[in-house]
């Protein structure tokens, strides 16, 4: 079987192997207080523009959201987000067990406007019972999104303006973030760093066998967040494994440059299916591909190829989704381009 259905299937960039084989037989300290994580996190630091950004390496994009949420809320407070978004939908209840509630908004495209999260606010603030109700004090979005649709710099800007002026904090989650960085150069490290509260470079998806690089530039949220790190068990041990890995996939842009390829791979397969006359579920640029099929082409995909069941749309039809990897290979991709044609 081909697999397509996520981009954590495969193993890790070859520049990131190759790393962690020259670099194993160095000995270091633990929990990421290491040379090789201070190298890293230099690099993320310079290519964020934002000196003063503290960096932390987690495993996980779960362990990243509910780390960030739990630090940046007071006991009575929830964090907005689309009702599509991966801590409401996808996550079993993380943010919730730290005790802070989830608080969805409808979304379209995957995506929450700023004129959303005012009105949330202010219903909040408006309500005679405001007191016995979760109070709104933060912003989730993520970058992209679950439906692979990317925010505009613009929506970011929005969102970042309004949250500041009621006194949210917005937090970005990047789990995919290198294909963002990929697709569209204007939402950038520099701008993210200037915009967000915190947000986090994806590296399991994008490169690495694991490893997430939080990213936090607002100097309340880096008070003591070691000290939730450790007690929700974030800590790794060989922390250096994290900044190893992280320091190959940023030298010569290489995050940046192999999430491009893996979108170059993914619109060739989108344009694949339109080209005959598959409809798609959702118009997306990076590398998640999603089409409405019917369900015995589904089935006949299913019989080479592992690919993710997004959802009926009617009696005869479904929407599946299709991504790629930096660890996609060309190969691959063209065995499926060929048996889309003879569909």
């Amino acid at each position: 079987m081909i697999h397509f259905e996520c981009d954590y299937a495969c193993g890790a960039h070859p520049a990131v192997m190759k790393a962690l084989v020259e670099t194993n037989s160095e000995q270091h300290c633990g929990y990421s207080e290491d040379e090789r994580c201070d190298i890293a996190r230099q690099m993320i630091r310079d290519m964020c523009h934002c000196p003063d950004a503290a960096v932390h390496f987690v495993v996980g994009g779960t362990q990243a959201n509910l780390l960030v949420i739990e630090a940046g809320l007071r006991s009575f407070e929830g964090v907005l987000c689309a009702d599509t978004g991966h801590i409401n939908v996808h996550e079993t209840g993380a943010v919730e067990a730290t005790g802070h509630k989830v608080l969805p908004l409808p979304s379209v495209d995957g995506k929450i406007r700023a004129d959303q999260v005012r009105q949330a606010v202010m219903l909040h603030r408006e309500d005679a019972s405001f007191e016995h109700i979760v109070r709104p004090a933060m912003v989730y979005v993520s970058h992209p999104t679950e439906i692979g649709t990317l925010y505009t710099k613009d929506e970011l800007t929005a969102l970042s303006d309004t949250c500041h002026e009621l006194g949210l904090r917005l937090f970005v989650d990047g789990a995919r973030l290198g294909y963002g960085l990929a697709a569209d150069e204007s939402v950038d490290l520099p701008f993210l760093a200037k915009v967000c509260d915190a947000f986090y470079i994806g590296g399991t998806k994008c490169g690495l066998l694991f490893g997430e690089a939080i990213v936090i530039t607002e100097p309340s949220l880096q008070d003591c967040f070691r000290y939730h790190m450790k007690q929700r068990g974030a800590m790794l041990a060989k922390g250096r494994l994290l900044g190893v890995q992280f320091e190959a996939m940023f030298r010569d842009n290489l995050y940046v440059e192999a999430s491009r390829k893996a979108n170059r791979q993914a619109q060739q397969i989108k344009q694949a299916f339109v080209d005959k006359g598959y409809p798609l579920f959702c118009d997306t640029i990076a590398n998640q591909v999603f089409i409405v099929l019917p369900n015995d082409v589904v089935a006949a995909l299913q019989q080479k190829y592992v690919i993710t069941y997004w959802g009926k749309v009617d009696d005869a039809h479904a929407a599946v989704r299709l991504v790629t990897s930096v660890c996609t290979r060309d190969e691959d991709v063209e065995a499926l381009l060929k048996d889309i044609t003879a569909l």
